[in-house]
């Protein structure tokens, strides 16, 4: 039996500010944006290259706005994620990687020296607080 992670759900407090956010600066696809009545709307989006996607609206959930925290994005080249993201306004942390190969939960600064995979990080916030890591694959 497979369970794939099709749809993660993040508590927003303005369904708009987001949209411009995660379309505009972040660079996700909207999928569906469906609103048929002032109590309900569903927005889903997916990161490029990704099979599973956000979504936020009204309605969806009573969880706070900006309390999901540390959802993992997996790219293939760090530096280039971090200058797209900061040249689109993105409010994205400095560069860090694992401080050893016997990783012990320490930070250093910048990329992994020797570009091991899942070593080297980013993060972000979105404008509800809600918390996105980068890390390259």
């Amino acid at each position: 039996m497979d369970f794939r992670i099709e749809v993660l759900t993040l508590p927003v407090s303005d369904v708009d500010r987001a949209l411009r956010f995660y379309t505009e600066q972040v660079g996700f696809a909207l999928d569906v944006d469906y609103g048929p009545n002032d109590r309900f709307r569903v927005v889903q989006l997916t990161p490029p290259g990704s099979a599973a996607s956000v979504q936020f609206g009204v309605g969806l959930t009573d969880a706070e706005p900006g309390s999901a925290r540390d959802n993992y994005l997996v790219v293939s080249d760090i530096e280039a994620a971090h200058r797209e993201l900061a040249g689109r306004g993105v409010p994205v942390s400095p560069l860090r990687h694992k401080a050893s190969a016997d990783w012990q939960g320490d930070f250093a600064p910048g990329v992994d020296p020797e570009r091991r995979p899942y070593a080297s990080f980013l993060d972000f916030a979105d404008p509800d607080g809600n918390t996105w890591i980068i890390q390259e694959k």
